[in-house]
């Protein structure tokens, strides 16, 4: 079977064999330059039918593609890591692209047996916007004195297959660089700059790709927690310098769950008010087979309003006035939580994203 599927592979060394292609998925590093220059090159060669898609996991689409002129051909077809594995394929739409196009991936990524959920065009799109402040939750506790293993542990027993700091470890430090510098450049009043990866890095770690991060990987084995990681944490907190009266601050277990969690929650509250998703459910499903949220807890706006948007919104503004912008709460769930709507009922209608889809 596996010789078969190789056998219907092609390797070629340039364009040329693309002339009778139907659909190209650009898969190469985060940087716009190079990815502008294979859409530029992919337009001259390829039939005037061919979808140009981009597998960019965070990359605005206008940006990749303002330098060709069939910007309706234009789509992202963001795969989930690893991509044999997750079930997700996040479908992007922006407003040029054209329907047929879209139709089309869908169909394509239904033959290939993968989920697909067209969502709009922005930073990071669905998920990786929405779950932008995992990542950064975690960064903020650890420099505010948490232990970072017990993030990670109590984030495990929530139902997610890992906690930040080993997903971090299991993507590599320069993806966390390259998807950071994104966010930071398209929200920077909610985003929080830690130099601990920078530290990680400079100490000759790279995560499971060189054995060494925030844990040791070792074949064979379990990831383990590294204690030899604890001085350049020590070094980050003294940099960042935000620790009360330079001490850890005292935290319950729920509370660290909560404060990985609701800022995802605020961040999907601003993803459903732009209608970068049309409706609730379709951020659930994509939580759940993109992030691997947990399945029971029935995908991320589900389990928000199971927990009540009043006691997100009033935490959310608790931790804002305490530690600063990143919890502030958005609009939507603050109207939400003072009315008492649900955060999945359907949004304000935005006539134009509704009648394109």
């Amino acid at each position: 079977k596996a010789e078969g599927a190789l056998s219907l592979l092609k390797g070629v060394l340039d364009y040329t064999e693309f002339k009778d292609v139907d659909l190209v998925i650009e898969a190469v590093i985060e940087k716009v330059s190079l990815k502008q220059e294979i859409f530029s090159d992919l337009e001259k060669i390829c039939p005037p039918h061919c979808i140009l898609a981009t597998n960019t996991s965070t990359i605005d689409l206008d940006i990749i593609g303002e330098k060709i002129s069939s910007q309706d051909r234009v789509v992202g077809a963001h795969f989930f890591s690893p991509a044999h594995i997750m079930p997700l394929l996040e479908i992007v739409r922006t407003n040029k692209t054209s329907a047929q196009v879209i139709l089309d991936l869908i169909t394509v990524g239904k033959v290939i047996k993968k989920s697909p959920v067209v969502v709009g065009n922005c930073t990071g799109f669905a998920v990786n916007r929405t779950f932008f402040p995992y990542a950064q939750g975690a960064h903020l506790l650890v420099n505010l004195g948490v232990d970072g293993f017990r993030i990670d542990r109590l984030i495990t027993n929530f139902g997610l297959p890992m906690g930040p700091l080993q997903l971090q470890d299991l993507a590599g430090y320069g993806v966390a660089l390259a998807v950071g510098k994104e966010f930071a450049g398209a929200f920077p009043d909610r985003t929080f700059k830690t130099p601990l990866v920078d530290l990680l890095i400079k100490s000759g770690r790279n995560g499971k790709n060189n054995g060494k991060g925030y844990y040791i990987y070792e074949k064979g084995s379990k990831p383990k927690p590294d204690p030899s990681v604890l001085p350049i944490i020590e070094e980050s907190r003294r940099i960042c310098n935000i620790m009360p009266n330079g001490k850890p601050i005292s935290i319950t277990d729920q509370e660290i769950v909560e404060m990985i969690l609701f800022p995802i929650v605020n961040e999907a509250c601003r993803v459903l008010e732009e209608g970068v998703v049309i409706r609730a459910s379709d951020l659930d499903i994509a939580s759940v087979l993109g992030m691997s949220f947990p399945s029971y807890r029935g995908g991320i706006v589900f389990w928000a309003d199971l927990v009540g948007a009043k006691h997100i919104y009033n935490s959310l503004k608790k931790w804002a006035q305490l530690y600063g912008n990143f919890y502030k709460p958005s609009r939507y769930l603050e109207e939400r939580a003072i009315k008492g709507i649900p955060l999945s009922a359907p949004a304000s209608s935005n006539p134009t994203t509704k009648a394109r889809l």
